[in-house]
């Protein structure tokens, strides 16, 4: 978690005449800047804001700016060491990135300004340095995530016009996983666990029936939404009304031992139980061999 770390500038929140005193200028687009009410550090974006700005100068926030905490840690560690680390153009970039999310989502979670900027800024310096990295769950991440995927696509165009760098669908696939995390209370590596769940589940079933499963296919598609929400009911502590575990063991064993095996995976991979969602699993199996035999 983040803590409470965010409040957007555009919200309206009686901030009445709110004064900040400038700590150090990022560039023009951006300030680092004590709350002088409270005493606390933010990073506030956008357009023009830090333009001729002086350290110790006093402004008032103006209303299309964003605002960005400092008090508080990030998964990647400190968001104030972030912030002064942080090449000022990555900090815009994700903040563009997070409001074309808002734009899909609706309110978001913001709070992953700092550990977002940070990605993209090693991924930019792994491209500029003819490095590639390879996500075997890219195709996973981009299927499992579809919508996160296509905002974080956008992120393509505006490398490319900014910085005149190039980035591929590996990248694409982990700004997906961030921007989940802001619309999801769940984090990256939580994402990332239940995509290569989700993987291990489609071995299993390609291995079992001696079919290859395209990625691109309806029975790919079910089966991926059907361990995501699963997943997700699951660590939410929810229920399943009516449980038929025993029943199905004993009418189909073969395709439950199959769907327990599965469950297992999920379970050493997301650290979850799914006792009961067995016999669920297995009538999604049903319908995945339907589509792959």
């Amino acid at each position: 978690t983040f803590g409470n770390i965010l409040i957007p500038c555009y919200q309206k929140q009686n901030r009445g005449n709110v004064m900040y005193r400038v700590s150090k200028v990022l560039n023009n687009n951006g300030v680092i800047a004590i709350n002088m009410e409270e005493n606390i550090e933010y990073v506030l974006l956008g357009k023009g804001i830090g333009f001729g700005k002086k350290i110790s100068q006093r402004f008032e926030a103006p209303d299309n700016c964003t605002r960005y905490s400092l008090k508080e840690d990030t998964e990647r560690g400190s968001a104030k060491e972030l912030a002064k680390s942080i090449s000022p153009e990555y900090l815009e970039i994700a903040d563009e990135i997070l409001q074309k999310a808002e734009m899909k989502f609706g309110t978001i979670d913001r709070r992953i300004l700092f550990p977002l900027a940070d990605h993209i800024s090693f991924a930019a310096d792994r491209i500029l340095s003819g490095e590639q990295i390879s996500n075997p769950l890219t195709e996973d991440i981009r299927v499992l995530f579809h919508s996160e995927y296509e905002v974080a696509s956008q992120l393509k165009e505006i490398l490319q016009k900014r910085l005149g760098i190039e980035i591929d669908a590996h990248e694409i696939g982990y700004v997906a996983l961030h921007i989940h995390s802001a619309i999801e209370d769940e984090s990256v590596s939580a994402a990332m666990q239940m995509a290569g769940a989700i993987r291990e589940c489609v071995q299993v079933l390609e291995r079992e029936s001696g079919k290859k499963i395209d990625v691109m296919s309806l029975a790919y598609n079910r089966l991926m939404n059907h361990v995501k929400y699963m997943v997700m009911r699951a660590v939410r502590g929810e229920s399943i009304k009516l449980d038929m575990n025993e029943y199905m063991e004993e009418k189909h064993p073969e395709s439950f031992a199959l769907a327990a095996a599965i469950c297992e995976k999920i379970e050493r991979g997301c650290k979850i139980r799914l006792e009961k969602w067995k016999s669920v699993t297995w009538q999604c199996i049903l319908n995945v061999s339907t589509w792959i035999h």
